[in-house]
């Protein structure tokens, strides 16, 4: 009578701890489901006087079956008058920092109704209170001081500048995509610009 009781005692034991992961193996095993024991990734932490000024950003977009990818550092306005302040009308700027806002097509475009093949490109500016010019250079890994030169310019285009909300970090964004038309915007304060995309 003994040893069958304290048989069964030793089975109903067993089955216990298995059920419910009583082993050594399934103890490790839920400590890794559950994350804990795992090794933290060490990141460092940045000193606020290390933080770039104008902090890195990008955006890509598909459109039908083209891929159109914006990468850029975001000056903060600060409360300082941008265009035609810091941002001198009739002058070429990159819009942007650091190094230069480049933009890559996939495919062939249009943009307001000019050609632009394939590539990577830098990307520049002529601002003005009616009209900007707006210059895709191949020089693409350039940074946004001197500007390479028009004898790199693979498209020259014009664009009219509007009013919208206040934008204190710079931003590109597409503000429509629409089948093969799409509206990307450059914005920053209260003016932004409308460019125009068509792919094939």
């Amino acid at each position: 009578m003994w040893r069958k009781c304290a048989l069964v005692f030793a089975v109903a034991y067993a089955m216990a701890n298995v059920g419910c992961g009583g082993d050594a193996n399934s103890a490790a095993a839920g400590d890794a489901m559950s994350g804990e024991g795992a090794p933290e990734t060490d990141l460092a932490i940045m000193a606020l006087d290390d933080v770039k000024a104008s902090q890195s950003g990008s955006i890509s977009q598909e459109v039908a079956n083209t891929v159109i990818t914006v990468t850029y550092d975001r000056p903060v306005a600060r409360g300082r008058e941008l265009f035609g302040g810091i941002v001198p009308f009739g002058e070429i700027w990159n819009p942007g920092a650091n190094d230069a806002t480049a933009v890559e097509f996939s495919r062939d475009v249009t943009i307001n109704g000019n050609s632009l093949p394939a590539g990577k490109y830098s990307l520049w500016a002529i601002p003005d209170p009616n009209r900007w010019t707006i210059v895709f250079n191949s020089q693409a890994d350039v940074y946004h001081t001197p500007y390479p030169g028009e004898e790199f310019d693979a498209l020259r285009l014009m664009a009219s500048p509007r009013l919208g909300a206040h934008m204190e970090t710079m931003a590109f964004y597409f503000a429509a995509v629409e089948k093969k038309n799409a509206e990307l915007r450059l914005h920053w304060g209260d003016t932004y610009l409308p460019l125009d995309i068509v792919v094939p």
